[in-house]
């Protein structure tokens, strides 16, 4: 019946983040408004009416949205489709991607020392992201959530050895460790 469920769960994820990637795409390249910027390549739609702040006039928020790696640019991330739902709190999946990507784009225009392909994978890494957010977002309470967590490559060895001495994986191993650490 679990496996039944997990599955079921699995589908209307597939079908979220297609859902929201098609609309992004299309709200891009097919239905963007008249473009506001221009640089290297990168065409920007306009923001239209989301509640989507203006993310260039924040430097802090903008260096960590540029350049943030991993986590910070998940946090960042979150926090605007948090602060554009408080703002709209009906808006759709679509809408708020559309609207947030269309946020992001002068941002990465305006960034200095960025190759057209550099600003192409900003603008890739983004959406990914955001599609990572929005969807965990939408998933029922209880839920299971899978977490990465890079470590180093002799971390990893050593955890897996210590995995296997135990008859574990590694991930049953980090499990039961963050588990005790959470105090479960």
């Amino acid at each position: 019946m679990k496996s039944v469920l997990r599955a079921a769960r699995l589908r209307r994820y597939i079908h979220l983040v297609a859902s929201v990637a098609l609309s992004a795409l299309l709200g891009l390249f097919l239905g963007a408004s008249p473009f506001s910027a221009n640089a290297a390549g990168l065409e920007c739609p306009e923001i239209g009416h989301t509640g989507v702040p203006d993310l260039t006039g924040d430097p802090v928020r903008a260096k960590l949205l540029v350049g943030g790696a991993g986590i910070d640019l998940a946090n960042e991330i979150s926090d605007l489709i948090n602060e554009v739902q408080l703002k709209q709190p009906g808006i759709s999946s679509a809408d708020l991607t559309n609207g947030l990507i269309a946020a992001y784009c002068p941002l990465v225009a305006q960034a200095s020392g960025l190759t057209s392909a550099q600003r192409w994978t900003q603008m890739h890494r983004f959406v990914r992201v955001l599609q990572q957010q929005l969807a965990a977002n939408d998933l029922p309470p209880g839920s299971m959530i899978i977490a990465e967590v890079p470590v180093p490559p002799a971390v990893y060895r050593q955890l897996r050895s210590q995995a296997e001495t135990t008859g574990r994986t590694p991930s049953q191993l980090m499990t039961s460790i963050l588990t005790a650490a959470a105090g479960r």
